[in-house]
């Protein structure tokens, strides 16, 4: 009977002892357009250094995280945004969203990926640009030479060939559209667009998706983003990145702290992890260009020499105040072919 009460005893005090370690651990709600891939690395070595917070993703694209930041203005559901495009946030930034926060070692990263702000509203990790992800195989069967420009893009010669993203859904459907309009001039970008729309079979609502149907075959062309195609080319798919000569739209992933979280500490300690030499070393295990100066892509085949191709025209403010605006107009002239969800 001693034994079993003992037993008994021990079983109570290891149950206690659980739900004090349980409501230890601060559980983060995170909102984050990052690619699915990206997800169990990024949260697997952060909870290694915080073993006390625990990392609930929200994934989504980018245009849709944003309008639910946006619709959640009142009764905020998110603690920290990772992993979501810079002029997104500048977006949030003008509307009093963010809650200022300058990281631990700020002053380290590169001054064109942090805030203006005296205490910045947010941080850069990585960039990324529009590229064209060219199957070969596929281009070879259907006579289909290899583009060198987006110009190329408008050519008959690619009716029907062509996919690329959403820019209402995808960030980087976003970055390729504010990106031609600011380095073509607004006329002739939409010009250019108008001739693009021509060619294109279906507007997705992922950026990485028209580079992976590229990759499948399903179409020889797709308009995405440039690691995406890099990670697949490595994975031994038969294409091509591309940036073309005109160079690229392009835009930087952030990090930033939701205004009325209920964990202003456990969010800080994230933003500042996010901002270490530690994590952008991660970060380029998935793209070219991160924040913190010196440290090396970890992937071979990237066609963008660190940055070559982003254009000097794109300016990050221009593009997120004027998002609404090319957003109505971009649907006026191109939504009949915007994939169903």
């Amino acid at each position: 009977m001693n034994i079993i009460k003992a037993i008994a005893g021990l079983t109570t005090l290891l149950s206690v002892t659980i739900g004090i370690a349980a409501s230890a651990t601060t559980r983060l709600t995170v909102y984050t357009a990052l690619e699915s891939e990206q997800l169990a690395p990024y949260k697997k070595a952060f909870e290694a250094d915080n073993p006390d917070i625990e990392i609930r993703w929200v994934r989504d694209s980018n245009g849709i995280v944003t309008a639910r930041l946006l619709a959640e203005r009142d009764n905020p559901q998110a603690d920290v945004i990772w992993g979501v495009v810079a002029s997104s946030l500048l977006q949030l930034e003008d509307q009093g969203l963010l809650l200022p926060y300058a990281p631990k070692g700020i002053e380290l990263l590169k001054a064109n990926f942090r805030d203006k702000a005296a205490v910045p509203s947010w941080v850069g990790m990585d960039a990324w640009m529009a590229a064209i992800c060219f199957n070969t195989v596929e281009a070879a069967r259907l006579s289909l030479p290899r583009p060198q420009s987006w110009s190329d893009l408008t050519k008959p010669v690619y009716r029907g060939q062509i996919v690329m993203p959403h820019p209402a859904s995808s960030g980087t459907g976003y970055l390729a559209v504010s990106g031609w309009l600011q380095m073509m001039g607004e006329q002739a970008g939409w010009a250019f667009q108008d001739k693009l729309n021509d060619n294109v079979a279906s507007y997705l609502h992922s950026g990485s998706k028209p580079c992976k149907m590229a990759a499948s075959g399903e179409f020889p062309i797709g308009i995405s983003m440039d690691y995406a195609g890099v990670v697949l080319r490595n994975a031994g798919a038969p294409i091509q990145v591309i940036i073309p000569t005109e160079g690229a739209g392009w835009d930087i992933e952030a990090t930033a702290i939701v205004k009325g979280t209920k964990n202003p500490e456990a969010a800080k300690r994230l933003a500042d992890w996010a901002a270490s030499k530690k994590a952008n070393e991660l970060y380029l295990r998935f793209f070219a260009i991160a924040a913190f100066p010196g440290v090396k892509p970890q992937f071979s085949n990237d066609p963008t020499d660190a940055g070559a191709g982003l254009s000097p025209k794109v300016d990050l403010i221009w593009a997120a105040r004027q998002r609404d605006a090319i957003l109505a107009e971009w649907s006026r002239r191109y939504q009949g072919k915007i994939e169903g969800r």
